[in-house]
């Protein structure tokens, strides 16, 4: 992995390709490259370590041509090198790769012995080599053949400065994405990449191949079956792409939650019987009622939101609800019920041990619903129904406002399930206005940033923090601990508070601060009591809560406005973000492009 562009048409392809690839920068990588096919045939290839910025800055006028195929790499396999980044040539064919070949030692081998002489460490090399060596007239061929000899994940492009009339681009587990053009055709692993470019595009599906030339576009499928594909309308504005005045993509997407929350509850909260309305769950009521179970599953970020999930399902449907990590769910043969809803979260929707656990579910008879942000995804269309969250593309890697968004419909399928059951009207009504005030209630969070800046300034004088937080308020620690730990560095774990005592609690002392949730609600004085375990040992306490806990059991707070207990952890969630960000800019870390991650994570 990480990012795929590619061209073909009248124009010079460089420029759309590093722009193309600028765009996917917010998915973390190491390295860059590009390779076009020159009007005089050569196969020109510029690649190196570094940002695109660095690698891609410097190159010679001369250096232009279509088709052209261009990839940000997250290592998988190899270090971080010139050698090892994309494009991989052999011959005249260039391939850029995103996933993992298996079999890639076997093959090496194989392609070794027969003469191949390998540049890189990469598995990825092996598929051009492949390619380069079938026997084949066409390059769908070349592709086609070398595919059915690998084992793993892929989504490819690929070029050959001998058939410059083509592009040939597959999926199997990585997203590609083909964008339509006039009298010109794109690709990438992600939408981003054709903003500006594309006001359509199509989805490949899993063992798909397509051949793009400048007037259109063929799809068939490893077995030389043609398949039709529909393209379909994307908003691809390119604003939204873009950081504007904000430094960062992170606290630009932290500031527009209000406006992301207010789009994901347009049309869905119905005044006249206190609920939601979401069509696309393809759930009638009848189908609803007969759930006896939840099952949230996701990665990271998702998973915690489906903590949160699960909790406001079982407290306003009283059905029993919980969340697991998607990359654990699917090794451990789960047992897969008929009258338990499953429901898969991913930003991206592209996710791979989630994608692969719904598949799976799918297998064994499991009806799946999608939380996505990303139309037209792998998990979109693999679901059963599901809900959009229309929180407009993420570009951070540390998710805030997909997140939110997240936690918000999470609370619109709760209480959905719950008024088709037991929840009374009054309880409808008093969730559906405290889904109302949430937009405001975060923009008053927001207005305290300068007052979070000063307190992460402290906190980034640490080197490790301890998150606490109690029923509702322990996946809420969690995700501030992930945010903190993954843009800031400083190390960070969380724990129910109850569980300090139980082992942790002999780690508390003056050089490890906790951050306390402390909501307002029926744990509040269990929650105190924790923060007075804590200063006994002479801890360092920042208390996020509805009213000051006093300078006796904190040495600084974050007040958040309180809404209904059930959507609490909505907004008490956000200050962690504004706490992490800013902590990260006072050490002075690439916020948008932490060390060692990626946005899109489609390898295990």
């Amino acid at each position: 992995m990480c990012g795929i562009v590619a061209y073909i048409g009248s124009r010079d392809a460089v420029p759309l390709l590093v722009g193309g690839l600028q765009r996917l920068e917010y998915r973390g990588y190491d390295s860059a490259g590009v390779a076009v096919v020159g009007r005089n045939g050569e196969l020109r290839v510029r690649k190196a370590k570094g940002r695109v910025g660095q690698c891609l800055a410097d190159l010679p006028a001369r250096f232009k041509g279509s088709p052209g195929i261009g990839h940000t790499r997250w290592a998988t396999h190899g270090e971080p090198s010139d050698a090892n980044a994309h494009p991989h040539v052999a011959g005249t064919v260039a391939v850029v790769h995103n996933g993992i070949i298996e079999n890639a030692d076997e093959l090496r081998a194989k392609l070794a012995a027969d003469g191949a002489v390998f540049a890189s460490e990469t598995d990825s090399e092996v598929l051009a080599h492949l390619i380069a060596r079938a026997q084949a007239d066409e390059l769908e061929e070349a592709v086609r053949q070398a595919l059915q000899e690998v084992v793993g994940t892929y989504g490819i492009a690929v070029v050959d400065a001998a058939r410059p009339d083509r592009i040939v681009l597959a999926r199997n587990g990585s997203p590609v994405v083909l964008g339509i053009g006039e009298r010109e055709m794109f690709a990438a692993s992600d939408v981003a990449a054709l903003a500006g470019h594309a006001r359509q595009v199509v989805h490949l599906d899993d063992g798909e191949l397509a051949v793009l030339e400048p007037g259109g576009f063929r799809t068939f499928t490893l077995e030389k079956r043609a398949t039709t594909k529909l393209p379909s309308e994307v908003g691809l504005d390119e604003e939204s792409y873009e950081r504007g005045e904000h430094r960062h993509f992170m606290i630009k997407e932290i500031r527009e939650q209000p406006a992301a929350v207010a789009r994901a509850l347009t049309g869905r909260l119905d005044t006249r019987f206190h609920t939601a309305h979401l069509g696309g769950l393809n759930l009638d009521p009848r189908e609803a009622r007969a759930v006896r179970r939840v099952k949230i599953i996701g990665c990271g970020s998702a998973y915690y939101a489906g903590q949160i999930g699960a909790q406001l399902i079982e407290e306003l449907t009283r059905i029993p609800a919980d969340a697991e990590p998607a990359s654990e769910f699917r090794y451990r043969n789960p047992v897969v019920s008929p009258d338990t809803l499953y429901v898969a979260v991913s930003q991206s929707g592209e996710t791979y041990d989630t994608l692969t656990a719904v598949q799976e579910l799918q297998r064994k008879g499991g009806r799946v619903l999608g939380l996505v942000n990303v139309v037209g995804s792998a998990i979109a269309r693999q679901c059963d129904g599901g809900i959009y969250l229309h929180a407009g593309p993420e570009q951070s890697v540390a998710s805030t406002k997909a997140y939110t968004s997240m936690t918000v419909a999470f609370a619109l399928l709760a209480l959905y399930l719950g008024r088709i059951r037991d929840l009374s009207p009054d309880a409808g009504r008093r969730i559906a206005n405290g889904l109302k005030a949430l937009p405001g209630q975060i923009e008053r969070i927001l207005a305290q940033e300068d007052r979070i800046k000063e307190v992460a300034g402290a906190l980034a004088e640490y080197r490790s923090a301890f998150f606490v937080g109690r029923v509702r308020g322990y996946p809420v620690a969690r995700e501030g601990a992930q945010k903190l730990k993954e843009i800031s560095y400083i190390h960070a774990e969380a724990y129910p508070g109850s569980e300090l005592k139980h082992g942790p609690l002999a780690l508390i002392c003056p050089e490890r601060p906790t951050v306390a949730i402390v909501p307002d609600d029926e744990l509040l004085a269990k929650n105190l009591t924790t923060l007075g375990e804590i200063r006994a040992r002479h801890g360092r306490i920042l208390a996020v809560a509805h009213t000051a806990p006093g300078p006796a059991l904190a040495d600084d707070v974050i007040l958040v406005p309180k809404n209904e207990p059930e959507l609490d952890p909505i907004l008490l969630s956000v200050p962690l973000q504004l706490l992490a960000y800013h902590a990260a800019l006072a050490l002075g870390h690439d916020i948008d492009k932490p060390r060692n991650l990626a946005k899109s994570v489609t390898v295990e």
